[in-house]
């Protein structure tokens, strides 16, 4: 009867550990679904992903082929090119510059770059960090894609091209997403530093950080474990699209916009050097870390989400800092949840439909538990009918309008040829969908502008038909 008993008490004591032991692989499993469901699918080649909540490596693996012409399972440590996760990289060196009195943040950019041409704006050196300059970006301007992207030429070239185009809006008007900004602030970081971008990055980042596996991508250089690009063929007529090596691209143009190369298991250990446990790493000084994830304030008095290179808002109830990427043949996406200090990194070598995004928040979804049901939203209790009509202003690109229609469900938003979307009234004159807000600017008694923020953008649309 004691033996029993004793056999019987053991039992209880391991049942908890069994338990969690099963949650476990439940979890990894769900992990190894959702990165596996694209390729299974034919929608990407292949894909790295890091799950790691605090000292918890709950997830490190790669999936699928890092080549699919020798049929190469995509190896532990494979590196892929990041594309945009590079901004943080190089704001990141920025701060530090400024911590060392090379540079300050006020400083306009023309006593680094003394013969660019401003056209009669002053543009602090934090313009460019936060997309705020209303430099145009050369990604958006045709004439790079057609006579520069393919070929080696000086870096001046480059700035030539765009340094002759207009402003999208005076500094600090607006965002725009701008690679020109972050172009420009590689070369004040090698005029500041007196080293060229890629070895301060390597010396001052990489090195210290322990990520021995990152590097400044090169179009010629042999790298082990190089996961190769793909992308999505058109499709044939009455065919479907198929994955095809992707375009060809050189390195001296993405550059300080996004032109680094790493692997899942280097990004987690950025983070941690970053962010350290919400607080600040071992990359930026406590006071510097603060100023670097805390969104700048436009002319017009509102808070960005945005701050040197990361997104740094609210999704789904939880605070989250984080960026994505894309580049010829691959996307990334790079978050860290500080109250719950978990990292997430998602490396995919296909440009295509599989979102690094998605997966994310798949992940996410299943190592935290889904996210908070949103508040009921308040009604809004004025008239409505003021804010319907058309409005229109400069996007990333190309002129966005933005059409709102009121009816008897209330208000809803119309961009481009879609279908009416309905949105919920936050609080003033702000609407939402989704991480989107639009907010209404009554001049008088009249709404004449209509300003939308994408978190990654903020558009200052005028009316042109009520």
């Amino acid at each position: 009867m004691r033996r029993a008993l004793m056999v019987l008490c053991l039992a209880c004591a391991v049942t908890p550990l069994d338990a969690q032991e099963r949650d476990r692989a439940r979890l990894v499993a769900a992990i190894d679904s959702i990165a596996d469901a694209p390729i299974k699918a034919g929608r990407a080649a292949g894909m790295s992903v890091a799950v790691v909540q605090g000292a918890d490596t709950i997830r490190l693996k790669g999936y699928g082929y890092a080549d699919l012409e020798l049929e190469v399972p995509t190896p532990d440590r494979a590196v892929y090119e990041i594309g945009s996760v590079t901004k943080q990289f190089t704001s990141a060196a920025v701060y530090q510059l400024q911590e060392q009195g090379k540079l300050s943040l006020d400083d306009d950019i023309t006593k680094f770059l003394p013969t660019y041409p401003t056209q009669g704006h002053r543009i602090p050196i934090r313009r460019l960090l936060n997309h705020t300059s209303g430099i145009k970006g050369y990604t958006e301007i045709p004439a790079f894609w057609s006579s520069i992207a393919m070929r080696t030429l000086p870096r001046d070239s480059l700035v030539a091209l765009f340094a002759s185009q207009p402003f999208d809006f005076p500094p600090n008007d607006g965002m725009i997403y701008n690679n020109s900004a972050y172009f420009l602030l590689g070369l004040i970081i090698e005029k500041a530093s007196g080293q060229p971008y890629e070895r301060y990055v390597e010396e001052r980042l990489f090195t210290p950080a322990g990520m021995r596996d990152s590097r400044y991508c090169s179009d010629q250089a042999i790298v082990k474990r190089r996961a190769k690009g793909y992308e999505f063929a058109p499709p044939a007529p009455g065919g479907a699209p198929a994955l095809r090596r992707a375009a060809y691209l050189v390195h001296v143009w993405p550059y300080a916009a996004g032109s680094l190369c790493s692997t899942v298991r280097d990004l987690v250990i950025w983070t941690r050097a970053l962010h350290g446990t919400g607080r600040g790493g071992t990359v930026l000084g406590g006071d510097a870390y603060r100023r670097y994830v805390t969104p700048d304030t436009l002319n017009n008095g509102h808070r960005l989400r945005y701050a040197n290179g990361l997104m740094v808002t609210e999704m789904g109830g939880r605070r989250i800092i984080g960026h994505g990427g894309g580049i010829y043949g691959y996307v990334s996406d790079l978050r860290y949840y500080p109250d719950q200090d978990l990292t997430i990194a998602v490396l995919i070598n296909t440009a295509g439909p599989a979102s690094p995004a998605q997966i994310a928040d798949a992940i996410v979804d299943r190592v935290l538990g889904p996210p908070a049901e949103p508040p009921r939203a308040a009604r809004f209790a004025g008239d409505l009918r003021p804010f319907a009509g058309a409005y229109q202003g400069a996007s990333r690109g190309r002129e966005l309008t933005v059409t709102m229609i009121v009816d008897s469900l209330g208000l809803g938003v119309q961009r481009a040829q879609g279908e009416p979307r309905r949105l919920a009234y936050v609080d003033g004159t702000t609407f939402a969908i989704g991480s989107t807000r639009y907010r209404f600017v009554r001049s008088g008694a009249d709404v004449t502008e209509l300003h939308v923020d994408e978190v990654g953008g903020y558009y200052v649309l005028r009316r042109t038909k009520p």
